[in-house]
């Protein structure tokens, strides 16, 4: 049987590498949802996944887009598709997600947020996921908090 799970700890090695690595072999979609995100290596690489043709989306947590300058930049030009989520109770809540789909055969999972210091200065660990019983739960979410969720502008779409 094949190995469906791998484990990525920062003490032994880049976890940004890892994703990346899912991101370039990916051949369709790249859908995550991102309690924070200001990586400016992930989003070229997620640039580069859209420039290929992939359908990129991204889920953000609503309150840490209005806290982080960085992220609002890092998102300004309009390369990337997201919307903007808030967690069960609206705002003041979290949508607290840290995964990656990358066409629906690989999920990325874990306490790491696709940040520098997450990179950098903390540990964090990722599990990848290639259960396709376990990657479809992980679809149903995605896809429900992109329905939920609202462009920057503050529609709904």
């Amino acid at each position: 049987m094949a190995n469906n799970s791998e484990v990525v700890f920062t003490r032994a090695q880049s976890v940004a590498e890892a994703i990346e690595g899912l991101i370039q072999k990916a051949k369709v979609s790249v859908d995550a949802a991102l309690y924070r995100f200001n990586s400016q290596r992930l989003a070229h690489s997620l640039e580069g996944a859209n420039k290929r043709g992939l359908r990129i989306r991204l889920v953000i947590d609503h309150n840490k887009y209005k806290e982080s300058q960085a992220t609002r930049e890092l998102l300004s030009n309009g390369a990337l598709p997201f919307r903007l989520c808030y967690g069960r109770n609206g705002p003041g809540s979290k949508m607290h997600h840290k995964f990656v789909l990358v066409d629906g055969r690989a999920v990325a999972t874990g306490s790491y947020n696709w940040t520098l210091g997450s990179e950098e200065k903390n540990y964090e660990n990722v599990l990848i996921l290639r259960d396709p019983k376990q990657l479809k739960a992980y679809q149903s979410e995605f896809d429900a908090l992109w329905t939920d969720g609202a462009e920057p502008n503050g529609r709904k779409t």
